[in-house]
């Protein structure tokens, strides 16, 4: 359906036009750029004039005394030539570079403002196309394509001028091939618009799998799935090489046919014109000219018509970053809101109010995709220092009541209030800069320790930064590191191990000092020696803070003030640990189950040690006989 929708679409001027508003700012550069591009016309259209005046006023007569000016006006319109090649480049390269920058800024700008649900619909590899390569194309097309198209349309003008008033009968016969060109160029417009667009949308498929490929190399190796890597990687590219293949096949066809059209056009014009000089209706010199202007005119001709496919090409690529820059947020703010407390870019800080952190849910309603609801009439109130755990199946709107809570989504009925008030009249870097978040998988930036730690508060000092980590129990494994707070933690936190990585994690989000805090499973990815050291770290963390937890390992949340259990939106039971497990209920039964497991692991593990060192015990044994 989306492949025949796309062949009834034609090429849109409205994209182009969106483009040159969007580059407004640049129209100081674009008017230079035009002005160098006219004078480079005019000095191309003198050359051919200054040749039909030495041979009609020097060759023909035979008198050479005058050929030396001719050379020296040669020379002149050569020097002024190439200051303007040389500078005419520059400038483009220079909007081409100024272009592509603005764009991948706006682009990234507006991939900060963008709420979650963007991200979810969205792969990582299709933005990455889209601000990479699609941004490259566009500047490109539109710097170098402006230059050529001015150039051959004053080319074509003055050459035009110039033919009509020597002679207009031989300037006519020059010219009728153009409206043939014209059909031919709409003919060939469609086919190579969907064909380019086709190749875009492949490309983004092919940074995707590239991407994956790279961030979930331990995955792929782990479950050995190189071959079925190469294999769906190989089925991608091989689409790719058919459609580009296809788009140059259209491209390949028009130019030819472009060529042939001009060759008709030069043929007639020496025909004619030879006809014309023989009945001295022309001189020979005119003859000269007019077969010069043939060549010349069509020359831009030809230029404009490899710019129409390019700018085929690049359309795709334009609708497509277009249509982030211009994504509207799913989270807007009001004018009212953004008065008083700024933007994403230009925050009041000084209009904050201080955050208690009595948060409370009120017949609140949420849906991914419509009557599909996750939440319905759903009501809960957490006090200030209050510390909720949230209980349940994969499914049950854990995460969900959590991505509400720190305004990730907005419920799509009831309200959320903090401290009394509609969240929603004020900012969300309000909120945000409130709240202390610790995910399952632990993410951390390319740098050192130190700057990881120092994310969510720049202006932390060494001390500040050095307490966070002792905190949470991580002062210690820092120090023993090769370079301590210096020491560099790989893309994503390589150099470190899963737990490293969480207590880091934990550092970064105590530094701020926030005073709601959510722990997402934040437990359930690290070894029980590392959980006991971040244990003591969290009851000390939350204390006197209002903080919500989604647990996974049960025996991390016996502290709780309060114990949701959940069940498709809907809290079943809810408590205390010692009330709850009381209770004999739902959580008591996930609960048992899980201490049962947990406990039969441990014993595999007992058992397993056991068996290792037994065996090198055999082992040395076996050596030392």
């Amino acid at each position: 359906m989306e492949h025949n929708k796309e062949m009834k679409l034609k090429y849109d001027k409205t994209i182009w036009k969106a483009l040159i508003h969007y580059f407004s700012e640049f129209k100081k550069d674009i008017l230079i750029l035009c002005v160098f591009m006219i004078s480079l016309a005019c000095v191309d259209i003198s050359f051919p004039l200054l040749t039909q005046y030495a041979i009609d006023h020097y060759v023909i007569p035979g008198n050479a005394q005058g050929l030396g000016k001719v050379g020296l006006l040669y020379l002149g319109l050569a020097i002024v030539l190439s200051v303007i090649v040389f500078t005419f480049i520059r400038h483009a390269g220079k909007i081409e570079m100024n272009l592509v920058y603005k764009m991948r800024k706006d682009c990234f700008e507006k991939l900060q403002k963008l709420s979650f649900s963007y991200y979810d619909r969205n792969a990582i590899g299709w933005m990455i196309a889209r601000t990479t390569s699609d941004a490259s194309k566009i500047a490109e097309t539109i710097a170098w394509g402006l230059v050529d198209m001015i150039w051959g349309l004053a080319m074509m003008t003055g050459i035009s001028v110039v033919m009509l008033i020597v002679n207009v009968k031989l300037a006519l016969v020059t010219l009728v091939t153009v409206p043939l060109l014209a059909f031919i160029s709409v003919l060939f417009e469609k086919k190579m618009l969907v064909a380019y667009r086709n190749v875009r949308k492949i490309n983004s498929k092919i940074t995707g799998l590239f991407n994956d490929g790279i961030v979930g190399a331990k995955t792929t190796k782990t479950l050995v799935r190189e071959e079925l890597n190469r294999e769906e990687f190989g089925a991608v590219t091989n689409e790719m090489k058919r459609t580009s293949i296809r788009a140059a096949t259209f491209s390949a066809g028009y130019l030819p046919v472009a060529l042939f059209i001009s060759a008709i056009g030069m043929v007639l014009t020496l025909y004619f014109g030879s006809i014309f000089v023989m009945n001295s209706v022309i001189t020979y010199g005119t003859l000269v000219l007019f077969i010069t202007y043939a060549r010349q005119f069509f020359d831009p001709v030809l230029e404009l018509a490899r710019i129409y496919t390019e700018m085929i090409s690049a359309q795709a690529a334009a609708e497509r970053v277009m249509s982030l820059i211009h994504e509207e947020e799913d989270i807007l703010e009001s004018e009212v809101v953004r008065a008083k407390y700024g933007d994403h870019y230009h925050q009041k800080t000084e209009n904050w109010e201080p955050l208690k952190g009595n948060v409370e849910f009120k017949n609140v309603d949420f849906f991914y995709k419509e009557d599909e609801y996750i939440l319905k009439d759903f009501n809960l109130k957490v006090n200030q220092g209050e510390t909720v755990a949230l209980v349940g199946e994969t499914g049950s709107g854990k995460s969900t009541i959590v991505n509400l809570a720190c305004r990730f989504y907005e419920p799509t009925g009831g309200q959320i209030l903090i401290d009394g008030v509609d969240y929603k009249s004020r900012s969300q870097n309000w909120l945000h800069s409130n709240i202390g978040y610790v995910l399952q998988t632990p993410h951390l930036f390319s740098g050192t320790v130190k700057e990881n730690i120092r994310y969510g508060k720049l202006d932390a000092t060494d001390k500040e930064i050095e307490n966070a980590a002792k905190i949470v129990n991580a002062h210690d494994f820092i120090s023993k590191l090769e370079k301590g707070y210096e020491s560099e933690v790989g893309e994503g936190g390589a150099l470190l191990s899963t737990g490293e990585k969480q207590l880091i994690s934990f550092a970064r989000a105590i530094l701020a000092a926030p005073r709601l805090f959510f722990l997402d499973e934040a437990t359930s990815s690290i070894d029980t020696e590392t959980e006991v050291k971040i244990q003591y770290a969290i009851d000390r963390v939350l204390e006197n803070r209002t903080s919500f937890i989604v647990a996974h390992r049960l025996s991390t949340i016996r502290n709780a003030d309060r114990i949701l259990v959940l069940d498709k939106g809907v809290v079943i039971e809810q408590g205390s640990h010692q009330e709850l497990m009381k209770q004999k209920g739902h959580y008591y039964n996930l609960y048992t189950n899980q201490f049962l497991e947990e406990g039969e692991m441990e014993i595999l593990n007992e058992k397993t040690s056991k068996e290792v060192r037994q065996n090198n015990d055999k082992k040395n044994t076996l050596r030392s006989a």
